[in-house]
């Protein structure tokens, strides 16, 4: 899908202009003669924004969350659009925001749509927000669309949260674990167990091994922190370098150990963006091309890409989305019962929703194991340093005795 800029005469006879995004220009007029619009030219144009001082601002989601629900709320309150800008810009404590919705503002007062003046601003409001708020604008419902929206975002914002909260406890304990015991291996065993070595006597065999491990940990202690750092910055480049990428995604969908979770997240959004978009009007076809910029993984995007390609040519949606084996039996029955009975939006919602909280659960499930065993583990090796140092007293006081 292309941008086309367009310009177009009212009933009234007021020229109108503005931009639009479609499949192609006699797209554009339609859609322009839908609304009772006259049209004059259609000429293909950038993204709007592009290329503009305030495209590359982006704001934190907490903010952007905070945004769309009031403005929902103030929507729904049947306050006018201009009004409601200036409130939200007037009491937002974000000032990135507060500089972007005074601009948004002044656009819409010159004559200018919602998602057009949104567009000044595509790196914080993508094609999904804008395009939400596009169908919103023409079927005359912007404030239900905007709840739609702001669930949407508070949604992400929670999951994200809730992942961050989980994994802050054993990233913390792991941390700590590391240091303490490199700090044992390298500073302190060296100290105590020199003292062994210069007796002259034989060493139990924890206690050799122990001096081997310290005294590798010293020589190449260093060198070991340098080559993963330096591994980590050339696998950073090797991304950036032809379809590196690509296959680095394919490789986390079909062969990481984390395959399961990595395609349970993606088909999760996925699903989800789409039932907000049909909720709102937007037709399946464009939805499911809109809904595939939402994902990082190019390996899912190239297989949602196909699966729009399918349903252009007749195909079923659920006869789509099974052939690219991302999504669970259970989430692909609910998307058919959505075809056959014509509440596709809905149930791809619920949908959704259980691949949500089995997600959830997953993580929780993992962690709960995952944070004994690291303890177990820290644990073992304190006790293998301790009892590699006790051993050599013990048989120092069995030979003093």
């Amino acid at each position: 899908m292309a941008w086309y800029a367009w310009r177009a005469t009212a009933q009234n006879g007021k020229a109108e202009r503005g931009t639009m995004q479609a499949e192609s220009p006699r797209q554009v007029r339609q859609q322009l003669r839908e609304q009772g619009l006259t049209p004059v030219s259609v000429q293909e144009s950038s993204a709007p924004g592009a290329g503009k001082a305030g495209s590359g601002k982006k704001f934190s989601s907490n903010s952007l969350a905070l945004f769309t629900r009031q403005l929902a709320t103030l929507t729904n309150a049947a306050l006018p659009l201009e009004s409601a800008l200036r409130v939200i810009a007037r009491q937002t404590e974000d000032k990135k925001l507060a500089q972007a919705l005074t601009t948004i503002h002044e656009k819409v007062v010159e004559g200018h749509s919602l998602s057009e003046a949104l567009g000044e601003y595509p790196q914080a409001f993508d094609n999904l927000y804008r395009t939400l708020v596009t169908a919103g604008e023409k079927t005359g419902h912007l404030g239900g669309v905007l709840d739609k929206l702001a669930d949407y975002n508070e949604i992400r914002q929670q999951m994200k949260s809730k992942l961050t909260q989980a994994m802050v406890y054993p990233i913390t304990l792991t941390i700590v674990a590391i240091t303490v015991i490199s700090i044992l291996l390298v500073a302190v065993v060296p100290q105590v167990v020199g003292q062994f070595v210069q007796m002259k006597q034989e060493l139990p065999v924890t206690t050799r091994t122990l001096i081997a491990i310290s005294d590798f940990l010293q020589a190449y202690g260093l060198i070991i922190v340098a080559a993963i750092i330096g591994s980590l910055v050339a696998f950073r480049f090797w991304l950036k370098r032809g379809d590196n990428r690509l296959r680095y995604h394919r490789w986390q969908i079909q062969r990481s150990p984390l395959q399961k979770l990595a395609r349970a997240t993606n088909s999760a959004r996925y699903i989800r963006t789409l039932s907000i978009l049909q909720a709102s009007g937007v037709p399946l076809l464009e939805g499911m091309i809109i809904s595939v910029e939402g994902l990082e993984n190019l390996f899912v995007r190239q297989r949602l890409t196909e699966a729009a390609d399918k349903v252009r040519q007749g195909a079923t949606l659920n006869s789509s989305l099974e052939q690219t084996q991302l999504f669970p039996p259970m989430m692909l029955y609910m998307v058919a019962s959505g075809e056959e009975s014509g509440e596709l939006g809905p149930l791809m919602a619920r949908a959704a929703d259980n691949q949500d909280k089995a997600l959830q659960h997953r993580i929780t499930l993992t962690l709960s194991i995952f944070e004994p065993l690291l303890v177990i583990t820290m644990a073992s090796i304190v006790l293998f340093i301790v009892m590699s140092i006790l051993q050599p007293l013990l048989q120092l006081n069995n030979m003093v005795g």
